[in-house]
């Protein structure tokens, strides 16, 4: 296009004007030269070069013609940096600048009056594919990297391990009507497929020769467990329906190894960075979770951390407890060789460090495994730490690890000491005996006084009046007084003596009124009871 009026370009904020319709916008430019891409590829190949900053073939070869015509005029260039390869190359004079920008937005929005003999509907269409085009190729869009296979391979892949345990639990079941004996003898699902299949009934295992199945050991305890075997008799017609089950289930195992290497390899080409921090199943359970690799590129860390246990979850945040600390990383063998203590931090640490490699996978334009390989190192001696500080927490050492010393029994024979076992001084077995009796027969008067009192405060709970016999026990009182001062005077012994003698008495009180409170306490509870029965049942 070729500027005709170049004083009306000066007014760079009032350019937009002139270019509201396709007539104004013909008497500022005029079109000079046009070309057509042939195809989308050459579309695509000039746009990836101007974006770049490159100068195409064709670019050139229009450039030299402009140059043979008028070589005296300025080359308006949109982008700065192709500018200058114009210029080194065809040694034209080229201008950038805020007017320029402004005249090529106002071309864009007329460029459909500008070019004739163009229909609107065409040029969406075009422009429409070359969009596409460009952003496949700046994504690097190739079949290789199609992640729909993996979603497909790992969904696949669950599908068989669910129907394989099926009909293997099936054919044991069956087969062990006819030889149950073999299920316990040979353990491993394929093997016991393969006799089935090779053998048959079972009176045919001790003529048959599965030694390419079976170790030596276990060919001969099944051997020796056919001929006397509790099984039941089957007909021809069983045995074959087995072994077609059998078949299956071995067709079924070795279309999975098949599966499992594809799945493996496809991952190996599309994700290996993903690949190698947390491995082919975890990594491709990952991608079908999300959707695609791109999806799961876009999640953060901690998405990445608890993919897979949405419902537990929003359980606990619904519950408010605490939210789970993994999802389908759980199964990555970082995190299952772990202690349960360092489960959270290791899955955190390895979420983290897989969303990088997931994102480097998917937007990357390099296929190396190399930053795969750094994280997972690093997440390695992360895990060695933690196990090591809490050994070194054991061992009550900051730097040092727990020594292992070899443990020698020290047996130290001791002998009892009954010395300490009384603290009385020694008494004759006479005077023991008397202030035992003495002891029992305070006990029993102050029972028979304690049961006395309990009664009268039931008397007076129950309304009935009291007869107070106040002289009688001021008497007592100065008796008891009299006879204290009438008492002679004792030695120190004795009076140590009666001392431990007056604890255990007021220990035996006290041991009597509690006892005695807490029946009278049971009594009170059970006439309340009563009480109340009685009253519901008036009120009935």
């Amino acid at each position: 296009l070729q500027v005709l009026n170049e004083k009306k370009l000066q007014e760079v904020d009032s350019l937009w004007k002139e270019f509201e319709t396709p007539e104004k916008a013909n008497k500022i430019v005029k079109l000079k030269h046009f070309e057509k891409f042939q195809d989308t590829t050459e579309a695509l190949a000039a746009s990836t070069a101007l974006v770049e900053g490159k100068l195409s073939k064709n670019l050139k070869k229009i450039l030299k013609k402009i140059v043979a015509k008028d070589a005296h005029e300025q080359l308006a260039v949109a982008d700065a940096k192709l500018g200058g390869v114009i210029k080194d190359k065809l040694n034209l004079s080229c201008i950038h600048s805020p007017m320029v920008a402004e005249l090529m937005r106002g071309i864009r929005s007329q460029i459909e009056g500008l070019i004739t003999g163009l229909p609107a509907r065409e040029m969406a269409a075009m422009c429409l594919g070359l969009a596409h085009s460009l952003s496949r190729y700046k994504l690097k869009f190739s079949p290789d990297k199609v992640d729909t296979m993996i979603v497909q391979a790992i969904s696949l892949l669950d599908d068989l391990d669910k129907e394989l345990n099926n009909y293997i639990m099936r054919c044991r079941e069956w087969y062990g009507w006819h030889f149950p004996e073999l299920g316990k003898i040979v353990t491993d699902n394929l093997m016991y497929c393969k006799c089935v299949r090779k053998v048959g009934d079972r009176r045919n295992f001790a003529s048959s020769d599965v030694s390419d199945i079976l170790p030596e050991e276990i060919e001969e305890d099944v051997k020796a467990a056919a001929e006397i075997s509790m099984g039941t008799e089957v007909s021809e017609e069983d045995i074959n329906n087995i072994i077609h089950l059998c078949d299956q289930v071995i067709e079924i195992s070795e279309y999975r190894t098949q599966l499992y290497d594809y799945l493996k390899n496809r991952m190996m080409a599309i994700a290996p960075n993903l690949t190698v921090m947390v491995g082919e199943l975890v990594g491709a359970r990952l991608i079908a979770h999300a959707g695609s690799l791109l999806n799961l590129a876009k999640h953060p860390a901690s998405t990445v951390q608890i993919l897979g246990a949405e419902k537990a979850l929003f359980r606990a945040l619904k519950t408010k407890r605490d939210t789970p600390k993994f999802g389908l990383i759980y199964h990555a063998s970082l995190v299952g060789q772990t202690t349960a203590k360092n489960k959270g931090k290791i899955s955190r640490m390895l979420a983290a460090k897989t969303a990088l490699t997931i994102r480097y996978d998917a937007l990357g334009e390099d296929t190396s495994a190399e930053m795969g390989a750094e994280n997972r190192l690093k997440v390695e001696t992360r895990l060695r730490h933690l196990e090591e500080r809490g050994i070194r927490r054991i061992s009550g050492t900051g730097k040092a690890l727990a020594r292992a010393d070899k443990y020698q029994n020290k047996s130290e024979v001791k002998v009892y000491d009954p010395s300490g076992d009384s603290t009385l001084p020694a008494v004759s077995k006479k005077r023991k005996i008397q202030e035992v009796d003495e002891q029992e027969a305070g006990v029993a008067v102050k029972a028979k006084k304690f049961k006395a009192e309990m009664k009268e405060e039931t008397n007076v709970e129950e309304g009935e009046p009291i007869k107070k016999k106040k002289k009688k026990k001021e008497k007592k009182k100065q008796a008891e007084e009299e006879e204290l001062t009438e008492e002679p005077p004792t030695s120190p012994i004795v009076e140590s003596e009666l001392c431990c003698l007056a604890t255990w008495v007021a220990l035996v009180f006290h041991y009597d009124l509690f006892m005695a409170t807490f029946v009278c306490f049971q009594n009170t509870e059970k006439k309340k009871k009563k009480k109340k029965k009685v009253k519901n049942e008036d009120e009935d």
